[in-house]
């Protein structure tokens, strides 16, 4: 096949014109373009308002495809690469069958893998399934009674499944299309195989999960739901069991642990274990909310019914630190994204229309080890909690606290929304949130806010909500490993995903999983 590049087109246009396109610059008939398949597709608003739908398209032709090539003189054009990822398979059955500990991104990629080898992985998950919990954390967000052991952090899908599904990310690898394909047959919408920034949405993503949980039981693997993992046993240099709900020892000699970044408890028990962990980078901050409309009209200066609900992705460099806007949720919500009690914490999601009246993003302030309060690896943990439970007491209850974009610039309390009205369930208290935040990062917000106007218009508008506190970006431990991806303590323990401090969103969480997967597999070859 042939690919062409940089292909743009207006909003109301027609896919179909896509093949009289690659005719046009083929130099070739039209009747000659058999077949065009979208390699990649996205929205060009640099010079708004003439917003442009621009493509990457491969595409089968009749004839010879370097001759045509050569005709056609075109320099957008070029024979479309070859060779795809394919998972390893025929793996040798070990005894013991590989253990993978957290049903998110990366575990949940990792048993795949492991399940299409043949190894008949064993899935522990602390939380439920999907459908269990996502009716909890609706109970959640209207009731504010919080259930402990499944919600917004853990069960079926992890994290990610209550955060949009974005798909983006900066790691290149040739297993993300792989991975793309595989959430496409569970039930994704094909868009994600060729949209630059991809989502799923929470409401598909509930499905997915479950459908990728059923294949892999289908090829011989167990998932098991309300499964905690509460210590690991050992010889002092091997892994040899896990326990289960203190209860229930399963021996084990090969173990993916994806645990998430919110096991707070789980890096405790590591901890205990003399598991060698480390301080990690990570950021805190707010989730910044705006009217969606005004966000469109900012990005694609105009109305356009037919372009996507706009997204943007903001940085701002100060002197020691930057701030960032991170999981950007067009047309979505914020949510109550807890796991501990006497805790609060926010996220974004949005569902796969993206139809909500309010755009939402975290809006984070980078933290280092430098920043922690101690030489604890658990230091920036336990920072995360305090800064939740200070937001509790603020609030009496799971309600957030937020305050007017206006408000936070001038030091005062707000009272009541302006034409923002927040999303939060189970709803927020009004405050000045520099009585909740480290004034490290409420300097660095404000100066941020203000600059970062002159990027997006009506960023800082005075309406905009911020609802805080956003302290689940990233997880501010890394437990450590080798080159062999196994923990530099305990053999055959395999940190994996973002909880171990080794991704940053669901594709880089999966990718990792897979790598782990794969350094698994290569004690069968």
């Amino acid at each position: 096949m042939i690919r062409l590049r940089e292909i743009s087109l207006p909003p109301e246009h027609n896919v179909a014109q896509l093949s009289y396109e690659a005719a046009r610059m083929l130099k070739i008939s039209n009747s000659k373009v058999r077949r065009v398949r979208i390699v990649r597709r996205s929205v060009d608003a640099r010079k708004k308002p003439d917003v442009r739908i621009v493509y990457t398209v491969d595409v089968a032709v009749d004839g010879n495809e370097q001759k045509i090539l050569k005709q056609s003189g075109c320099k957008r054009a070029q024979l479309a690469p070859t060779g795809r990822y394919k998972p390893p398979k025929n793996a040798v059955q070990s005894e013991l069958p590989p253990v993978v500990v957290g049903f998110g991104p990366a575990g949940m990629f990792a048993a795949l893998i492991l399940a299409i080898a043949g190894l008949r992985p064993i899935v522990l998950e602390r939380g439920d399934d999907a459908k269990t919990r996502h009716e909890k954390v609706e109970q959640f967000f209207q009731t504010g009674v919080l259930d402990t052991k499944s919600n917004v952090q853990f069960g079926e899908g992890g994290a990610g499944t209550f955060s949009d599904g974005k798909l983006n990310t900066g790691v290149n690898n040739p297993r993300i299309d792989w991975v793309l394909e595989q959430l496409v047959a569970a039930g994704a919408s094909e868009d994600i195989l060729f949209d630059a920034k991809p989502h799923v949405g929470t409401d598909v993503l509930l499905t997915v999960v479950q459908n990728i949980r059923n294949r892999i039981i289908s090829l011989g693997g167990q998932v098991r739901f309300h499964a905690q993992v509460t210590d690991i046993l050992s010889d002092g240099e091997k892994i040899k069991a896990l326990q289960i709900n203190s209860q229930e020892e399963l021996p084990c000699d090969r173990v993916i642990f994806a645990i998430g970044h919110s096991a707070r408890d789980t890096f405790q028990m590591l901890q205990r274990r003399g598991i060698m962990m480390e301080q990690k980078p990570f950021s805190m901050g707010v989730r910044i909310e705006h009217l969606q409309k005004n966000i469109d009209l900012a990005q694609y200066g105009k109305h356009d019914p037919v372009l996507p609900p706009a997204d943007y992705k903001l940085v701002k460099h100060l002197e020691n630190e930057t701030v960032y806007t991170f999981c950007m949720c067009p047309g979505g919500y914020v949510v109550a994204a807890a796991s501990e009690e006497g805790g609060v914490v926010t996220n974004g999601m949005s569902y796969h229309d993206r139809a909500g009246e309010n755009a939402n993003s975290a809006l984070l302030v980078t933290l280092n080890p430098r920043d922690f309060p101690g030489d604890d690896p658990l230091a920036g943990m336990y920072w995360q909690r305090q800064l939740e439970q200070k937001a509790y007491q603020l609030s009496g209850s799971y309600k957030a606290p937020a305050q007017r974009i206006g408000d936070f610039l001038e030091g005062k309390a707000s009272i009541g929304p302006g034409s923002v009205k927040p999303t939060y369930r189970p709803g927020v208290v009004w405050c000045d949130l520099h009585q909740l935040l480290p004034e490290k990062i409420t300097t660095a917000l404000k100066t941020a806010i203000n600059d970062l106007e002159r990027n997006l218009t009506g960023f800082s508008h005075p309406d905009g909500v911020l609802t805080g506190p956003e302290t689940r970006s990233s997880c501010p431990v890394r437990v450590v490993r080798n080159e062999q991806r196994q923990s530099v303590t305990l053999a055959g323990l395999y940190p994996s995903g973002e909880g171990a401090g080794y991704a940053g969103g669901i594709m880089s969480a999966a990718i990792d999983g897979i790598l782990s997967a794969e350094a698994l597999m290569e004690i069968y070859r």
